[in-house]
């Protein structure tokens, strides 16, 4: 008489959950009066390597509306494009510019 012999279940690992994609985050780019068209679109050129067009997109968007989104990417990315905008230095085209422009960055809706 031959006997059944049952092998045991092969063991069930517990899947980690997949990591979450990073949420996007804007840098967005505003408005002031001492920067010109010239300063905007060169410096979008440098630090984000867009196209003249596109720069001066951005900077028709930043004059007309107060503010405009000129990168999304992660968090720590977006925080160091901020940063070098702020770094960038002031507009040499105008005597009563101060300093570099303002960005900040939020969440992308």
């Amino acid at each position: 008489m031959t006997e059944t012999v049952e092998s045991p279940a092969p063991e069930v690992r517990n899947q980690s959950p997949k990591p979450a994609q990073p949420v996007p985050w804007n840098v967005v780019l505003l408005d002031d009066q001492h920067h010109t068209y010239a300063y905007v679109i060169e410096m979008l050129q440098r630090l984000f390597h867009q196209s003249e067009e596109a720069a001066f997109s951005v900077a028709k968007k930043v004059d007309s509306n107060g503010r405009a989104v000129c990168f999304t990417t992660h968090k720590e990315l977006a925080e160091l494009k901020r940063d070098q905008i702020h770094g960038f230095g002031k507009d040499a085209r105008i005597s009563a510019c101060r300093g570099s422009m303002t960005a900040i960055i939020e969440p992308a809706a």
